[in-house]
């Protein structure tokens, strides 16, 4: 039987480290039983066999290490999370059809959160593991650790049909992380799923990346394939990538949830200006040195120029602005093959089929790399 004493000391750590959590800007935070995690081994193994992953080779590592807290670390007994709110000061999908600007998630025209919110959780977590004696790891999404899984189970918001967090007092837009702990914690309970009926966010997939509710299938995801592909963006589905250059907030953005959402109130995730509304003109334009230079801190620039300057180019396609050909043509003999087949594409779309078939002619016999020859010898 718990002493008073014990129990007055349980309810004074909670306090602190909710304190802690607060004073670091965390905006909802909430605890799990490691031993109450739910079995989602089969939904993990459906998505691989069917390939659902991409080009996401981790996502295969390590099901059981994934699918479990102590499948991770056998030590843990509770698990902390904390959510951030990252909420846009303005509609995300404003500039969605502008054929002049390129479109970035909101989450990333400022500061990348990995590093904010990482630095913060480091601060909680060497104040608990001193204050305690006891053993802990963080993760913000590192290593096999399911964040919206940890975060429903932790009380904090549901895991919605479109697949992410949903919370119930901020709505979608919420950044995760967590503290694996010795320490034996008094869990939350799960908050349940409060979607109902509704299919605004599945509806709002421009490219039908949902086979069913709460299923994703990365290959069709526009978020997928502008960070996380590193090929070249099947054909099919560039029509529908439109001026989306890194991300995609569709299906967040139209969460009725979102009434619930609020600005956020840190200011390494407001946006900068340069970044809300960029013009594709001038980004494609870029070299490595000027690419690293203009998102300096974002995480744009952790999937590199030649990935990024691919998305532009599917943007430039779809613009239908053939005074964008004159810049995008260098781009035709650029040292990187995904940039050279997405210039290939981009000036197929704004060219005359006569004045295409001049520029393959004089430039299709040079090419060696299979992938770019096969854009080539796709009909303009």
């Amino acid at each position: 039987m718990t002493s008073i004493s014990s129990q007055n000391a349980n309810e004074a750590l909670l306090e602190e480290i909710f304190a802690r959590i607060a004073d670091e800007g965390f905006d909802q935070a909430g605890i799990m039983a490691a031993s109450d995690m739910p079995d989602i081994s089969a939904r993990l193994d459906a998505v691989i066999e069917q390939g659902w992953h991409g080009d996401m080779d981790w996502l295969a590592r390590n099901l059981d290490r994934r699918a479990s807290p102590r499948g991770l670390w056998p030590e843990v007994n509770s698990v902390i999370v904390m959510g951030m709110n990252y909420g846009p000061i303005a509609d995300p999908m404003a500039n969605h059809g502008n054929a002049d600007l390129g479109v970035i998630s909101c989450y990333a025209q400022n500061k990348d959160y990995h590093d904010v919110v990482k630095k913060r959780i480091r601060r909680i977590a060497r104040w608990l593991a001193d204050k305690t004696e006891t053993d802990l790891k963080i993760f913000v999404d590192t290593a096999p650790v399911p964040e919206k899984t940890l975060a429903q189970a932790a009380g904090i918001g549901w895991q919605g049909k479109h697949t992410n967090l949903v919370s119930p007092k901020l709505g979608s837009w919420l950044f995760l992380g967590c503290i694996y702990t010795e320490l034996e914690l008094p869990p939350h309970q799960p908050e349940p799923d409060h979607c109902g009926s509704c299919t605004k966010c599945l509806n709002a997939c421009p490219t039908d990346a949902f086979p069913a509710p709460y299923q994703l299938e990365a290959r069709r995801c526009i978020s997928y394939l502008t960070i996380e592909h590193k090929g070249p963006i099947p054909t099919e589905l560039r029509p529908a990538i439109g001026n989306r250059i890194y991300g995609c907030d569709d299906c967040l953005a139209t969460c009725p949830w979102n009434k619930f959402a609020q600005a956020s109130a840190e200011s390494a995730f407001h946006p900068r200006e340069e970044l809300i509304a960029p013009k594709l003109i001038e980004l494609v334009a870029m070299d490595d040195v000027g690419f690293r230079q203009y998102f300096k801190g974002s995480p744009v620039k952790r999937i590199g120029r030649d990935r990024f300057t691919r998305n532009v180019l599917i943007a430039l396609g779809n613009s239908a602005s053939p005074q964008s050909l004159a810049t995008i043509q260098p781009l035709l003999d650029d040292p990187s093959p995904v940039v050279r087949g997405a210039a290939i594409w981009a000036t197929a779309q704004l060219a005359t089929p006569a004045a295409f078939n001049l520029i393959r002619q004089a430039r299709q016999a040079q090419e060696t790399d299979p992938q770019v020859l096969a854009e080539w010898q796709t009909p303009a």
